[in-house]
């Protein structure tokens, strides 16, 4: 399991390839952004038709974080749904696959700006969540300590090789840390956006999802 760590107010975090959290002492994976449905929602607004496997594609990847760490709770970090209509057309397949990785864990489901209601699917349902010295909510809070957040979908912009690319990636500092989003059709942030920069010290860092992860200073701008 290819990891880093980031330590934030004295707990040691590990990003994993994926795009997921865990925390070792509590046995906690946390998730943002999965936008499931999301190929639903695009056909039911626009008409435009996308290979909708999407939903599928999240799972088996949260499945194999949850077996790969062993992970007794989940905390899904808002936007899981990409609206309240695509939590409602998941098909009984997705459901009963979701009910499975829910069974014997406790699954906390934070509110985000695409699903702020609650899902008739299992779990808590809260706006945010305090566990020990962290908080962890959808939208990062300026001035906030011990945050973690998502809603972002922050991408970081290198060149490697002479070629440019673009990789999702965790932003962190001394006092909070922003997850890339997990969902398969899901755009993102560049890391040097205002928006981004001006939630984070100078000294913020981003860990680039894949394998392996790379760990490199955020640029000014």
């Amino acid at each position: 399991m290819n990891t880093c760590e980031i330590t934030l107010r004295g707990v040691r975090l590990r990003p994993l390839a994926s795009g997921a959290l865990f925390w070792d002492e509590p046995e906690l994976l946390c998730l943002s952004d999965l936008h499931l449905g999301k190929s639903d929602r695009i056909a039911r607004r626009t008409g435009t038709l996308m290979p909708p496997y999407e939903t599928r594609d999240a799972l088996m990847r949260i499945e194999a974080d949850l077996a790969a760490t062993g992970a007794r709770t989940v905390i899904c970090l808002g936007d899981s749904f990409d609206d309240l209509a695509a939590a409602q057309s998941l098909d009984e397949d997705e459901r009963l696959w979701l009910a499975r990785l829910q069974a014997g864990r406790r699954w906390i489901w934070i509110e985000g700006n695409h699903d702020p209601g609650p899902v008739d699917l299992g779990g808590t349902h809260l706006a945010e969540l305090r566990q020990g010295p962290l908080t962890f909510r959808h939208i990062a809070e300026p001035g906030a300590r011990g945050e973690v957040s998502g809603h972002y979908h922050p991408k970081a912009r290198i060149v490697a090789r002479g070629r440019q690319i673009s990789r999702a990636c965790f932003l962190f500092d001394a006092e909070r840390l922003i997850l890339p989003a997990y969902g398969t059709y899901t755009g993102g942030l560049i890391w040097t956006a205002p928006e981004l920069r001006g939630l984070l010290g100078r000294e913020a860092r981003a860990a680039l999802v894949g394998e392996p992860l790379h760990v490199l200073p955020v640029p000014a701008a």
